[in-house]
């Protein structure tokens, strides 16, 4: 018997036009007050289909029929590229074998019902489509047609999908720019982040043809936000999560250095700050949040920075090089900028009004942990403290001095006490909006206003792994899913939100990577050990496993949101039994079912 892997397109896709519905793309421009703003970006048509020419294909043997059990996964070479191989239920599936977000080794992940789950970041994958199911990333994977013939397992598949390891779905375009008025469109998204790019791929994944704009108050398309504490000194264009032509392309129209000031729902109307009006059909506000400032004296002394984009990062980076900063604050961000700081700046210091860092997220032993691994990488903690003042000389930031007496050095200054929601512009819109300033939406991302969702860090949702708690979750991968929810509900689908948050740290080489919804835990267990930072926490409310958290115990993590995504409970005694049976061996028939 053998397995021939061949890459299927559909011929939908095969002879879809590369050409936007307008012919050849141009700018849609309008005027206010006489200055033009462009909506689309710079011409550059997408490459044709890389899948039509059957030269471009590769076959080879790479293995025989019995060599895989069900519920296994092998990755294979095909001398060009590898692909992969599994088995599951008697049937054979080939994909592609790097996820798309990070390029995490999908062999290496978890398999279980029908999809595979990335060990990294958690994405998932439908084995049989290739189609993301959950995020993050915004592609597929390439999915190679599997044959067996004479016990023996060949794969043949496209040289170019080997090579690219991705595939972006088939998308709608809009049936004529030209036609509409300029100051009105059907689907207004405010905010370009994950859940407003999602939200807008989604709709033209659906078959929405119909004109999508998407505003923001940044200078840039969409890029990958969690890099600005990650990899700071990255280029705006290298963490561009779409490149201008895809835009273009698709026609998914973005207005830069927009901001909206108002929304009227009754007359579906957005005003922009420069007075620009914009009429929409269905509204979607994914603005996200902003970040926290200083009180004290001196704060708006130069080089004192919030992290918001990618300049600050970058100018963070060229002023701390060699010289002394300063991090209030051991939010993850401030955190992930002290390690990224740690070999570059003459000396790191950080300030945070709890003892321990993370003490609330990931609970006082880890924390601790976390605590010792960056004292060892020479950055110094003052606790219980905060900031009362700085002091500057010619201008610029000399001095940071705390509550506690303590005067630090300071030639930069980063400010990470958190972020509230961007959400003040609603206040007399009549959208619901919580104490805090989250909008409030239920399981379809809808607010009580129709045609008007909402999704991202600004939201407050119904989350079925905590018994549907209203709740704010600002993870990358939850901004992802809102959007993608969110779009499907414009278009009457019905479908309501169902994943397990997902979240990842990377800190001095070492990566935390954590599941599900920890807030109120009452207990933690831990198997491993702490000081080598090789362990795995499991977070319990009431007996019950609410999250885990692990350092270098892949793939743990997301073993167990496979679990909760199944709608299993884990109870405190089972502990040992999970990582007994996932871990070591790879079993995953515990997934069967509901209940505990």
């Amino acid at each position: 018997v053998e397995v021939k892997i061949e890459v299927v397109i559909p011929e939908k896709e095969r002879s879809k036009e590369e050409m936007s519905p307008n012919g050849k793309t141009s700018p849609l421009i309008y005027k206010v007050n006489g200055t033009a703003r462009h909506y689309h970006l710079e011409e550059h048509p997408i490459a044709s289909n890389p899948y039509h020419n059957p030269k471009d294909m590769v076959e080879a043997s790479v293995c025989h029929v019995k060599d895989l059990e069900n519920g296994q996964m092998r990755e294979v070479d095909l001398g060009c590229g590898k692909a992969l191989l599994i088995k599951e239920s008697g049937e054979f599936h080939a994909v592609g074998h790097k996820c798309p977000h990070y390029g995490a080794p999908l062999v290496k992940g978890v398999l279980s019902k029908g999809r595979v789950r990335c060990p990294w970041h958690g994405a998932c994958f439908n084995i049989g489509t290739g189609d993301i199911e959950d995020f993050p990333g915004l592609d597929s994977l390439p999915r190679f047609q599997v044959k067996i013939e004479k016990e023996k397992v060949y794969i043949r598949a496209s040289r170019q999908a080997l090579q690219t390891q991705r595939r972006t779905k088939m998308m709608a375009k809009c049936i004529s720019l030209s036609n509409y008025n300029l100051s009105s469109t059907n689907v207004l998204i405010i905010g370009a982040g994950a859940a407003g790019l999602v939200c807008a791929e989604t709709l033209r994944q659906e078959g929405f043809s119909d004109r999508i704009v998407m505003c923001t108050i940044d200078r840039h398309l969409p890029y990958d936000r969690p890099k600005l504490s990650k990899s700071m000194d990255s280029h705006p264009d290298h963490i561009a999560l779409r490149p201008k032509e895809f835009f273009c392309t698709y026609d998914i129209e973005v207005l830069t250095e927009m901001q909206v000031a108002a929304v009227d729902v009754k007359s579906k109307i957005a005003v922009f700050k420069d007075g620009f009006k914009m009429e929409y059909n269905k509204l979607l506000i994914a603005t996200g949040n902003m970040p926290k400032t200083l009180s004290c004296k001196g704060r708006e002394i130069e080089n004192v920075f919030n992290i918001r984009t990618p300049e600050d990062a970058n100018r963070v980076v060229k002023l701390a090089t060699s010289k002394n900063v300063v991090i209030v604050g051991a939010s993850f961000l401030g955190m992930e900028v002290a390690a990224y700081l740690a070999e570059r700046a003459h000396s790191v210091s950080l300030v945070e009004l709890e003892h321990v860092p993370f003490k609330k997220f990931f609970g006082e032993r880890v924390g601790r942990a976390v605590m010792k691994m960056f004292e060892n990488n020479r950055v110094k903690f003052y606790m219980q403290t905060e900031v009362s003042e700085l002091r500057e000389q010619d201008g610029k930031l000399k001095e940071v001095v705390l509550k506690s007496g303590k005067i630090l050095r300071a030639d930069v200054c980063v400010v990470g006490v958190g972020a509230v929601p961007a959400t003040g512009f609603l206040k007399q819109s009549g959208i619901n909006i919580d104490s805090k300033g989250f909008i409030v939406v239920n399981k379809m991302m809808q607010t009580n206003i129709p045609g008007v969702f909402a999704a991202g860090d600004a939201v407050t949702f119904p989350l079925a792994l905590r018994n549907n708690k209203k709740v704010n979750v600002p993870h990358w991968q939850m901004a992802h899913m809102h959007g993608r929810i969110a779009a499907l509900n414009m278009l009457a689908h019905g479908t309501e939100i169902s994943t397990v948050p997902y979240l990842w740290t990377a800190m001095f080489g070492k990566s935390i990577r954590y599941a599900g919804h920890g807030e109120g835990f009452d207990d933690v267990v831990i198997q491993g050990d702490l000081d080598e930072l090789k362990f795995v926490a499991f977070y319990t409310k009431s007996d019950e496993v609410v999250a885990v958290a692990s350092i270098n115990y892949d793939p743990i993590v997301s073993k167990v949101a496979e679990v909760l995504a199944a709608g299993r409970t884990i109870r405190k005694r089972d502990v040992d039994t999970v990582i007994s049976l996932s871990f070591r061996t790879g079993d995953m028939s515990w997934l069967t079912g509901k209940g505990s």
